[in-house]
């Protein structure tokens, strides 16, 4: 598989509640040009709606986010997950998501956990929590020293800032959830998600012009 991070600028950031709603919503969202389609866990729903969608739309590359505990790793690969992302990574989990066998961001925030992975052979990495954490700025100066690195950043980003994390050398795609407005996913309005998500596949060009 493609690396996630070259998959598109965008990776979507899903929490579904109702798991009527994964796979419309993963369809706007690849219509619109986003087809890597990050469902976190963060409720009940998340694993039907993976595999929901792991079934019912081939073209989305649906992964499972928030993934904190070894468990979680089995319960979302076998669920249809094909990439896992962590909001931070412990020697447990880390050996969890190698073992799984599909692609895996891990998160970190500091230099040290960079290096630390690095160390266990991982160069793809999440950065979270990314405006909290020191934004592009501190993405800039980690570059320096740690060239080999690539990073998802996620966290506080929207679309007037994802152009500047997308321009710098070391980030591959940005992950958020502002094409996925509260109160448009509750109203089903999913062609307004494949607007929002069409206009965020859009960035990619914004790069290529930095």
């Amino acid at each position: 598989m493609t690396s996630v991070l070259d998959i598109a600028p965008v990776v979507p950031v899903v929490v579904v509640d109702d798991p009527s709603d994964a796979v419309p919503l993963a369809r706007a969202l690849v219509a619109g040009g986003l087809p890597a389609i990050e469902v976190t866990l963060r409720t009940p729903a998340a694993l039907e709606a993976i595999g929901a969608i792991a079934d019912a739309v081939p073209e989305a590359v649906v992964g499972a986010g928030t993934v904190i505990t070894p468990e979680q790793v089995s319960r979302a690969v076998a669920a249809g997950a094909r990439f896992l992302v962590s909001p931070g990574w412990t020697d447990l989990l880390l050996e969890a998501m190698r073992a799984s066998g599909v692609p895996f961001l891990p998160g970190v925030s500091t230099a040290s956990e960079v290096v630390a992975l690095l160390e266990r052979g991982v160069r793809e990495m999440k950065f979270f929590p990314a405006e909290a954490a020191g934004g592009t700025a501190y993405l800039k100066s980690l570059y320096g020293p740690l060239p080999q690195v690539r990073f998802c950043p996620t966290g506080g980003i929207g679309p007037a800032t994802a152009p500047d994390y997308l321009a710098l050398p070391n980030v591959g795609c940005v992950g958020g959830s502002w094409m996925l407005p509260a109160d448009v996913v509750a109203a089903r309005d999913w062609a307004r998600v494949e607007e929002l998500a069409r206009a965020a596949a859009g960035l990619r060009s914004s790069r290529a012009q930095v």
